[in-house]
């Protein structure tokens, strides 16, 4: 064989396997680029529930997109070791800042209670009307019926108006499915005033919760309500069917002649 063919030949084969390991070298390049950055958060390794104290072994790391940062999240699970979780957690979701209690604040309910606020518990006889659409987390207003004692006529009065409710029964989150579930004691999210006005009512009455709309947020001027304002109303709606009556029955004229007579109706 010709040794200059040869050299060619081996020239054009370096060349061609250059070549190829170039434009795969690119390609591998380019599909590494396209991946997207990723940082390791701490995250919840199995469900975790409101109010429960999170341990080493309910904690775990995962990797999510750089792009979008978990708010106030945390990247060692030491730091979260011992603290509350205010909300539901589930399996591999991390865990931002604003799901955690402040240190120190307790477990179980306490977990839920601003600074500043108090939570209020209230047995009512008549809550277990609505407790079939009473969650954690709906609104209601409280009434009052006063005793009719020493003299005074009995009365329904609305002493707070839109007032969250923490929990029904020993139940601190709405149930996953919807189901509703009787209780006859509430916990209610209260001022300390409010709360001294819903013991004060308590003790002078029977308290009975009225359901909100969900977004409703708006405030009345409440006015009592005893049994003269209902006979008002009853006397009234008696007068107004009397006259609806009369106004449907019309005139009968009579007419009597010598010896005819005749009856003649008008309406």
């Amino acid at each position: 064989m010709n040794p200059r063919r040869l050299v060619i030949a081996l020239l054009i084969a370096l060349l061609l396997s250059g070549g190829m390991t170039f434009f795969i070298s690119r390609k591998v390049v380019s599909r590494s680029n396209l991946r997207p950055k990723t940082r390791r958060y701490v995250a919840a390794s199995k469900p975790i529930q409101a109010g429960e104290i999170l341990k080493a072994e309910s904690l775990t790391l995962v990797d999510w997109p750089d792009a979008l940062p978990v708010p106030e999240g945390f990247t060692r699970t030491e730091e979260l070791v011992g603290r509350s979780v205010i909300y539901p957690v589930a399996s591999g979701q991390p865990i931002p800042g604003g799901y955690l209690a402040a240190p120190g604040s307790g477990i179980g309910l306490t977990v839920k209670i601003p600074e500043g606020m108090r939570a209020t518990a209230v047995r009512s006889d008549e809550v277990i009307g609505v407790a079939g659409f009473l969650f954690p987390g709906s609104h209601v207003d409280v009434l009052v019926t006063f005793r009719g004692d020493a003299g005074l006529a009995p009365a329904t009065q609305i002493v707070l108006q839109d007032v969250e409710v923490l929990t029904t029964g020993q139940s601190f989150e709405p149930d996953p499915q919807g189901k509703a579930h009787s209780a006859s004691v509430v916990t209610l999210l209260l001022t300390p005033q409010d709360a001294q006005r819903v013991v004060l009512a308590g003790s002078q009455g029977n308290i009975q919760l009225v359901l909100r709309n969900g977004g409703d947020r708006g405030l009345i001027d409440p006015v009592p309500i005893d049994l003269a304002a209902l006979s008002r109303r009853q006397h009234g709606a008696g007068e107004r069917t009397s006259a609806k009556s009369s106004s449907q029955q019309g005139y009968v004229v009579e007419t009597i002649i010598g010896d005819k007579h005749s009856t003649d109706r008008f309406e």
